[in-house]
Parts: structure tokens; sequence; C-alpha cells
């Protein structure tokens, strides 16, 4: 028997006017009908509860309950329209509580997966967005139209101090733009924050010199938020420009208060952990809306997937992440299941890394435009003579590609490249 309590939330002819709309990819449980299952998920996301309730009158579930107002039982795609009353500005702990909170653990639902979000002007304006996005990126690093190409310090763990900063210097001699901590370094006792960013962006300013290039150094300041935003400050102190953080790992309370800080520092977020729920086409929360949260947000960089690395993503997808982030207006399809306008909120750089080398740069290039940052670890630490030579190559393949020049032309003059070639060749 469908639970009654769930009924009233159907409305295919409704037409979404200020709601804020959400998509959803929904199976039903056994012996519950799709509409069954659409309203529950309606139900559950705004006022609703599993049976009728005393404190709910006609005149307030009128106003603040969510419509299903589009099913499609062929794709399984639910979309729904929620009041924005229903939402508190400027908060994305109680975004997500609400579209995103229970209704995954309903018995009505087999699979429930959040693919897309339409966010109201007035939602979005409540947001400070990035600070620097893609034009003050360039403008930090004096490069105007190329990808950046970058690196992480390999191994992710383990070198001193002295090495991880020698390591940064060798990779910027090579040809790097900016060098950045791997994930889960942090403040280790073998590798000391303070001690890393004082001699990392010591031989990043003897780089610059060498090479007349502008170089960066992200510096992960992840952590509990107060040492967090310490860190972030003290790699200002600095002369830092950057602050790297993982931003599922710390939370969007933390994230949304160290953009709030206002540091005058470029956030970079990484993206560890998402794959725990964005990976499963059925379940979950998408990548893309993700993307979409650290855009409102506020963050500089972030990472999208490489298509043709080592991450799972494909090209479609990791594409319309990119769009999303970047592009000012988005239309529905090709991966977009709505389309938003991002008002004035500046663009943010798309990173692409996990197992890339030089060989690949060629097809990333194509696939995302130049509007990407590459960033490459194993890739260039991983060359036959070393980091500063992995470096050579990547900037060699970089050169290449900008050039329209093909990487197998270019590797009969470029020996580094030659070498990254021959390793990587399947």
């Amino acid at each position: 028997m469908p639970n009654k309590a769930y009924s009233g939330y159907l409305n295919p002819k409704y037409v979404p006017k200020a709601d804020l709309i959400a998509a959803f990819y929904l199976e039903p449980a056994a012996r519950v009908s799709f509409e069954e299952a659409a309203q529950a998920v309606a139900s559950e996301s705004s006022i609703g509860t599993w049976t009728n309730l005393a404190t709910l009158s006609k005149k307030m579930k009128r106003r603040l309950h969510a419509r299903v107002f589009s099913l499609n039982k062929g794709t399984g795609i639910v979309k729904i329209a929620y009041p924005l009353s229903l939402f508190e500005n400027g908060s994305i702990p109680q975004l997500l509580s609400s579209i995103a909170g229970n209704i995954f653990g309903m018995k009505e639902i087999r699979n429930l997966r959040l693919l897309d979000i339409n966010f109201p002007n007035r939602y979005i304006r409540s947001f400070k967005g990035p600070a620097f996005g893609i034009s003050g990126v360039r403008r930090t690093l004096k490069i105007p139209k190329r990808p950046l190409i970058g690196t992480i310090i390999k191994p992710k763990l383990g070198l001193n101090e002295r090495q991880h900063a020698n390591t940064a210097f060798q990779a910027w001699l090579g040809g790097c733009d900016i060098v950045k901590d791997d994930e889960n370094l942090t403040n280790m006792r073998f590798n000391h924050f303070d001690k890393r960013a004082r001699q990392t962006l010591k031989l990043r300013d003897k780089a610059e010199a060498i090479s007349g290039e502008r170089k960066a150094y992200m510096p992960n300041v992840t952590a509990p938020f107060a040492e967090m935003v310490k860190r972030a400050k003290f790699a200002k102190q600095l002369g830092c420009e950057y602050a790297m953080v993982d931003v599922l790992s710390v939370g969007w309370s933390a994230l949304q208060d160290l953009r709030d800080e206002d540091l005058g520092l470029i956030l970079h977020a990484h993206r560890a952990g998402h794959a725990a729920f964005t990976s499963s086409a059925k379940h979950g929360i998408s990548m893309l809306v993700i993307a979409k949260l650290c855009r409102l947000i506020g963050v500089d960089q972030l990472h999208v997937g490489a298509i043709v690395g080592k991450m799972h993503g494909e090209k479609k997808e990791v594409k319309a992440i990119g769009e999303e982030i970047e592009d000012t207006i988005i239309y529905k399809g090709k991966g977009h299941v709505l389309s938003e306008n991002w008002l004035n909120l500046k663009p943010v750089f798309a990173v692409c890394s996990g197992g890339l080398h030089p060989g690949k740069i060629p097809a990333l290039v194509k696939a995302m435009g130049n509007d990407i940052i590459i960033q490459l670890g194993g890739g260039i630490h991983g060359h036959p003579l070393g980091t500063r030579h992995g470096a050579i190559a990547a900037r060699q393949a970089l050169d290449a590609t900008v050039d329209g020049i093909s990487l197998k032309y270019a590797a009969m003059k470029e020996f580094e490249l030659a070498l990254a070639l021959r390793k990587w060749k399947n």
C-alpha cells in the first residue's frame, strides 16, 4: 500500500519560477511505484515525513512543499522544485542536509543519485564565489593563454623538508609553473609544515630568478579549521600566493569559513574522497554537484579528473564538470541535466591530474581546451633521468601541443620528451 503521507507532491503541470531545482536518478524499491518513490523523496527532503502531522497545516504545505514536476521512467530521472524559503542563504551544509540527507536511506528507494542542481539567482548571490578565478590566476603567474603545467611532489609521503624543497626546485627549473603538496602531506613528524613551506618558497624564489618565469607553490593547509587558517596565514606571510585544501576532508562549513577569511590566497581545491559517493552511476552524489558547490563557495581551482588518466571519470563527465565551473551560462544536455546562470561568479580553473605523463597532454588539451592546469606526478618524477628532466619533457610536450606539433615529431628534437614517450608508450 502506498504511504498516503507522501502523496500530494506530484504536479507535472507545475512550472518552476524562483525555485531551487534538483535532478535525481531514481530507482524505486520493490513493490513501490516510480511516482510513489519520487513523492517520498520530495516529501522527506522538504516538509513531510512518514505520517500525517497535526502541526502541518494545509496553508503551510501549499506554500512550502516540494513539487515533483518532471518524471521520466525510461531514464529514471526525476526533477523536483523546492521553494527557496526552505533554504538558508549562504549555507551549503543546510542545503545538503535537505536535498542530500535522509532521502538516500529511505525504504521506498533502491537507488538514488543527486545528478544536478539549478540555483535561483537570489541563492547564488548569497555566496562570494571565487576571489581570483581563472583570470586572477593567470595574472598572478603572468601566463595569459596557454595551459598551466605543474607537478605533485612524489612520493606522497616520506621526503623531509629539504628533499621536498629540492624536488620542487628541480621541477620548477625544468619548466613547471606550479608545484603542490600531495593531498595527505600536511604536518608530519618527518616533514613539518612550517619548515617545508619556508624552504620550498625560498627555492621558489631562486627558481624564478634563474628561469625568469613566475613560479607558484601550493602548500596543503588541510587541518582542523583554526590550524588550517593558521597555516594559510603563515604561508601568506612567507610570500606564498596559494593555499591548497582537501575540500571534502575538511567539510563544507570549514571550506566556507576559509573562503570568508579573505586571506588573499588562491584556493586550490583537492577532491580527495569524492569517489566514495560520486563513482556510482545509480546512487550518491555526482561530481558535477560537488563542483557546483565549490564554485558557489569560491575556490579558484578544482580537480575535475583527467579523462586519459588513472582515475574514474569519462570524457563526457569531465568535460561537463569543466564547463560547469568555467562557463557563465550552462545549457542542459551533454552531461548537464539542468541549465545554470552563474551571474557574476568568476570561473574556476579546472585541474586535470591522476596518472598523466607527457604523452597524454595532446589528448587532454584537445578535450578540455587551454583553460586547464595539467598536473603530472609520477609522469614527471618517474622520468628515467629524474624530476628536472621529467619537467622538461612535460613542458616540451605542452609547447609542442600548443604549437600544433605532434609529439612524435617533437621527440625527434627533444631528448627528454623522447625518453618519456619511450617509457610510457603503453
